[in-house]
């Protein structure tokens, strides 16, 4: 079961005696492990009816005697295994006899970052308690946006505030829910949460350097350029939020190249893509600089992500500077 969906009726659910939560989204697993306290434990019994295990050190003797042990309080007891990959790899029969006759009492969460569906441990455990905690694709990440803030927060998120969000912080779910709660703190009694306030209050830092970066990519300065990014990362930005602020300007800049192929003025064209106008003279210097290459630079934008998420052996920091460079090369 994907997770957004277990945490949409997490409350409809009765509590199973194991859960399997698999996937590399940290921010979801915490969403589900809480709604699964919220479920298994009594509120009285909340505290003493938790218990914790690190995977690479745990012992299935020690957890099954945690899961058989009678609740203190309550009528049930929730063991989680984090990092519990090494765990099941090493407990695996022993894991497929208690799945097949687990405690009464005891309910098994493990936490792990694979999940082969082939193994006969997987097949055991039912999808629907089998919670894939994966994030959504980036195309989706502005609704799930909108959604967030207005279960979470009670606000409207306008979609082009989503959108920008997005932009300015990528695709980190867990920043992106930190955002929004200072969002709906900024705003106040405020019901909307508009692009301009994520502009002034998200934004502004950080678009004012990679307006930097892209004036010095737009004289062609790539020193100065790679210089600004490295203060970046001493000053410990993620490079997914960098390369999420590159994407907005990039996807600005290749919008303004393909209306002005149709004919219309640089002017208009600058404002339909949505830049500011203190930066529409910089913009046009950017294009002019990049020539016939912006038909090129969703092409950078796809690779470079895809090195960050893994598919590269380069360091995040090299494969950011080889984007730089790319754009500020004559």
């Amino acid at each position: 079961m994907d997770s957004l969906v277990f945490l949409q009726k997490s409350d409809k659910q009765k509590p199973q005696p194991v859960y399997v939560l698999h996937g590399e989204e940290d921010f979801l697993k915490r969403q589900v492990l809480t709604a699964l306290r919220a479920l298994v434990l009594e509120p009285e019994d909340d505290t003493f009816g938790l218990s914790a295990y690190s995977g690479d050190k745990a012992t299935f003797a020690e957890v099954n005697d945690e899961l058989q042990t009678l609740p203190f309080a309550g009528s049930r007891r929730m063991i989680v295994v984090d990092n519990a990959d090494p765990f099941v790899t090493k407990f695996r029969p022993m894991l497929e006899k208690y799945v097949a006759q687990p405690a009464a009492t005891g309910v098994l969460v493990l936490d792990v970052k694979t999940w082969p569906g082939n193994t006969r441990l997987a097949k055991m455990v039912n999808s629907d308690v089998t919670i894939v905690c994966k994030p959504p694709p980036a195309y989706q990440l502005s609704n799930w946006c909108v959604q967030w803030a207005a279960s979470q927060y009670g606000k409207q998120l306008v979609a082009g505030a989503a959108s920008l969000l997005v932009d300015l912080i990528g695709p980190e779910m867990g920043q992106l829910d930190q955002e929004l709660k200072k969002l709906a703190i900024y705003v106040g009694t405020a019901k909307r949460i508009d692009s301009a306030d994520v502009d002034k209050l998200v934004g502004s830092s950080r678009a004012e350097n990679m307006w930097k970066i892209f004036d010095a990519i737009g004289s062609g300065q790539s020193a100065q350029a790679l210089d600004i990014l490295e203060r970046l990362f001493d000053q410990g930005e993620e490079p997914m939020r960098i390369l999420g602020a590159f994407s907005m300007q990039l996807r600005r800049l290749a919008q303004v190249a393909r209306l002005t192929q149709q004919g219309k003025p640089v002017s208009v064209a600058l404002s339909q893509a949505g830049v500011p106008p203190f930066a529409q003279k910089g913009a046009e210097q950017q294009l002019r600089h990049l020539g016939r290459r912006p038909d090129r630079l969703y092409d950078w934008l796809v690779e470079t992500d895809l090195g960050l998420k893994g598919s590269s052996q380069l360091p995040p920091r090299t494969l950011l500077e080889r984007l730089v460079v790319r754009l500020a090369r004559s």
